[in-house]
């Protein structure tokens, strides 16, 4: 499985094109060290290729799911195409977290959840990692301001030379302050307190697809 480094520059792809393509299912991976608090999150300015826009991710609910704790962890994306959310439900299992339930809204549309069969077609079991630093050194402390205030943070750099982050405690849900990839900057803007979730409406089941077909 991908790294959170290298899915980070395509963050918005994984918004955008999540019904077309099922490889792109996976939630991103974000640097950090998971740590939900239900109501908590933190918003982002994110930079890739010449694009600005603004990320929000939080943590929204919890539900037991599979004989777990289960968090419903929320992503919403602004564009000039308008807001897109998506949220799922992890579980902790053992150093990742497994989405069990997948929910998406596109603007001027309803929620729409994703059926079982459609995620284990995106990857089987779909994790990601609730720690970065078994895929990062250590570069040391630092201190970095963002608009959001001054932060003391511990700067990690992937191990396969695609990018760095600066993480810091009491920024829920991962902590990450500030992302620089080869064309990808992320920097925290502020830091949200009363997450509430976007996702309007029911949602309804997302018509399956069928297995793409690959060439002969």
């Amino acid at each position: 499985m991908k790294s959170f480094w290298k899915l980070l520059p395509a963050v918005c792809c994984a918004l955008f094109f999540v019904v077309a393509a099922p490889a792109q299912m996976r939630p991103p991976h974000f640097g950090g060290v998971w740590n939900p608090v239900v109501g908590a999150g933190a918003a982002y300015s994110l930079e890739t290729n010449g694009e600005t826009s603004e990320m929000e991710m939080a943590v929204i609910g919890k539900e037991a799911a599979n004989g777990k704790d289960g968090y419903w962890f929320e992503m919403t994306m602004k564009s000039a195409r308008g807001t897109f959310v998506m949220k799922y439900l992890y579980i902790l299992d053992g150093a990742q977290n497994r989405v069990v339930r997948m929910i998406m809204q596109i603007p001027g549309q309803s929620p729409m959840e994703m059926p079982a069969s459609m995620m284990e077609r995106a990857g089987g079991s779909v994790t990601q990692p609730a720690d970065i630093r078994a895929l990062s050194e250590d570069v040391g402390g630092e201190s970095v301001t963002t608009p959001a205030g001054t932060f003391a943070c511990e700067h990690f750099r992937a191990k396969d030379g695609s990018g760095d982050a600066w993480v810091a405690k009491g920024v829920p849900p991962y902590g990450l302050i500030k992302y620089k990839g080869h064309d990808t900057t992320m920097t925290l803007v502020r830091v949200i307190t009363d997450a509430k979730d976007k996702i309007t409406g029911t949602p309804r089941a997302m018509p399956d697809m069928p297995p793409l077909s690959r060439p002969a």
